[in-house]
């Protein structure tokens, strides 16, 4: 099973780079994508149809902002569109699909970058997040949690950590809870295989970041330890450029 994370910044505009090409060749099983910045009726949905995925959507209520969503070729046993919480659900931030015992879920976690109410939203996301993934998990689902978390967890994560110690994304406390999730049975599934640097996920538009490879990893598939024999490979392919971020791909046995 091939399973990717891939933040579009704007479903449409992906489609306008050869996203849908990409997808087709890849042949991915499950796409988790966030920041669709459109809903369903704004572009022709046949074309997945057609590729043979179901596809699920949670746009946000405003228009052309934020929104999540699952492609899947394995029809799922339940879709569960939000998180029961109304200010999040209101922003589309997540959606979960179910096959069997499995959750996998697509997250887009708030950034702060805009300033400080935003930053509070996203530490309110942060608190609300950590015990409702890991109930789930302690009733015995067995999660993929796949996103845009917007945290770099680790020095070796950010091209510059002395430069960012202040930055939203790579913040002390941002980082602590990145730390606990994966000390309560959740593994980091691209660390798992790889611990060499240099390895990002988004990167400014501004001053020729992603050429100079000056990126941040804030994309993420965390899996519950439970699935740590079923992993097979993990990598990032920054040479998808469909978005300022690149996708990250998971390989498991299901």
């Amino acid at each position: 099973m091939k399973i990717i994370t891939y933040n579009l910044n704007g479903i449409r505009s992906a489609i306008a780079k050869g996203w849908i090409e990409w997808i087709t060749e890849e042949q991915i099983d499950i796409i988790c994508v966030q920041e669709l910045k459109a809903e369903p009726g704004q572009l022709d949905t046949t074309v997945f149809d057609k590729l043979g995925y179901h596809h699920y959507w949670h746009p946000a209520q405003k228009k052309g902002y934020s929104g999540v969503a699952i492609f899947s070729k394995v029809k799922p046993d339940n879709v569960q569109i939000g998180c029961g919480n109304a200010a999040f659900d209101f922003e589309g931030r997540v959606i979960r699909a179910d096959f069997g015992d499995k959750s996998v879920f697509s997250i887009y976690f708030p950034s702060g970058t805009t300033g400080d109410v935003r930053q509070t939203v996203k530490y309110s996301f942060l608190e609300f997040m950590l015990p409702y993934v890991t109930e789930l998990q302690n009733q015995g689902r067995k999660l993929i949690i796949c996103g845009d978390y917007n945290i770099c967890n680790k020095p070796i994560d950010i091209h510059d950590p002395k430069g960012n110690k202040d930055s939203s994304g790579f913040l002390p406390e941002e980082r602590a809870w990145m730390d606990k999730l994966f000390s309560l049975g959740f593994v980091d599934s691209f660390r798992h295989f790889n611990q060499d640097p240099h390895h990002y996920t988004w990167w400014s538009f501004r001053a020729n970041a992603r050429n100079n490879n000056k990126g941040w990893r804030i994309d993420y598939i965390a899996v519950s330890d439970i699935l740590k024999p079923t992993l097979l490979s993990a990598k990032i392919i920054p040479e998808a450029k469909h978005s300022d971020h690149c996708p990250q791909l998971l390989e498991l046995t299901w």
